[in-house]
Formats: structure tokens, C-alpha cells, sequence
């Protein structure tokens, strides 16, 4: 009698378990972490004063964590993204210029491309580093605008050290199809750029607006 009771206790726990396990599970699964979602929220607002902004909520959401719902930190790593895109792109357009047959005008596109790429990383890198310095301890509204200004100068010319790159593929003596191959990489590229660069202007006038106050 005794083992029997024991037994459908232990049947009743095992149950009771699974129970609440699965409840759980499906909790976590339709209730996703609120922190995240509002995070996502922010993002897509603040993607709205961009000229891309489903592009930019394409590449930000995946860094909700890391966002939070910092001003700051959006810009900083919208920047970091748009590293990324443009050194994944200039590897690429370097390795479009060891394909055999290419006329001399199309090697000398890519090889500029590649430089304007190159141009352009280092620039965004620069306005990383710079952006990071701008909410230091001890900085002031002086301080603020120096370095905003600096990335802003750099940003803007990594869309143009872009431009440039696309520029070489424009006109008949650039083979369609290599045109084709390389164009939408940089233009995505471009895009992300843009986008950063929109984002660090958001963050300058929310800075500016709230020390006024």
C-alpha cells in the first residue's frame, strides 16, 4: 500500500514538473524579453530619420542587447556596422580584381575601388574611436561638438571616398556583368553609411536639446 502511494506521488511530482516546464517554455517563447522588445521599439523609431530606414532596422535589431536604449550606443554601433559592410565589401571587390581577361580599365576600376573602400574604412574606424571619446568623464559642451564634428567630417567623407568607388564602374567600357557584381555591395555599403551618419546627427540634437534644458 505503501509503495503504491509512494509511486503516484512520484507520478503526480513528474507531472506537476513537466507541467511547469512546458508552461515556461511557452511563456518564453510568446513573451518575449521585454528589455529586448523595447529596444527594437527604439530602434525602429530612431531608423526613421534615416534615408534607409528599413535597412537600418535590418542591421541594428541584432544588437538590441548591446544598444539598450542609448543614443550614443545606437550611433557608435550603427558606425561599427557600417566598418563591417565596407570592409566586407573592399575584400570582396579585391578578389573581383585577380579574375583572369579583365581589361585594363576594368582592373584600374576595381583597383581604385578598392583603395576608396580601404579610404573609407579607415575613416569609419577613426569615427568610432572618436564618437566613444564624446561622454567621457570631465567632457563638456565644448568638448561634445569638437568631437561630434570630427565624426561627422569623416563619416561624410567615407560616403564620398563610396561615391567615388561607384563612380569607376559608370560608363560602356565596364563590363555589365561586373558591374552587376560589384555595384549592389557597395551601394548596400553606402546605405549603412548613410544611415550612421543620420544616427550621429540624431544623437548630436538629442545631446544638444537635453543640455539646454
Amino acid at each position: 500500500m505503501a509503495s503504491k502511494l509512494l509511486l503516484s506521488l512520484s507520478l503526480l511530482l513528474l507531472t506537476l514538473t513537466l507541467h511547469t516546464s512546458c508552461t515556461t517554455a511557452l511563456a518564453k517563447r510568446t513573451n518575449p524579453n521585454p528589455t529586448i522588445t523595447t529596444t527594437t521599439d527604439f530602434i525602429k523609431s530612431s531608423c526613421k530619420a534615416t534615408r534607409y530606414p528599413a535597412a537600418c532596422v535590418q542591421t541594428l535589431s541584432g544588437h538590441a542587447s548591446a544598444i539598450r536604449q542609448s543614443e550614443q550606443q545606437l550611433a557608435v554601433t550603427a558606425l561599427s556596422v557600417s566598418v563591417s559592410k565596407t570592409r566586407s565589401c573592399a575584400s570582396f571587390v579585391k578578389r573581383m580584381g585577380s579574375v583572369k581577361g579583365m581589361k585594363p580599365r576594368e582592373y584600374n576600376a576595381l583597383r581604385d575601388c578598392v583603395e576608396n573602400m580601404n579610404d573609407s574604412v579607415d575613416r569609419l574606424s577613426q569615427s568610432v574611436k572618436e564618437l566613444g571619446l564624446v561622454m567621457g568623464k570631465g567632457k563638456g559642451k565644448k568638448d561634445f561638438t569638437w568631437h561630434v564634428s570630427n565624426v561627422q567630417t569623416w563619416v561624410s567623407a567615407a560616403i564620398t571616398d563610396q561615391d567615388t568607388c561607384l563612380d569607376g564602374f559608370d560608363g560602356p567600357h565596364v563590363d555589365a556583368n561586373l558591374r552587376a557584381s560589384v555595384r549592389p555591395r557597395v551601394v548596400d555599403a553606402s546605405q549603412v553609411t548613410s544611415n550612421a551618419l543620420a544616427l550621429v546627427n540624431r544623437f548630436a540634437s538629442k545631446y544638444r536639446s537635453a543640455s539646454q534644458t
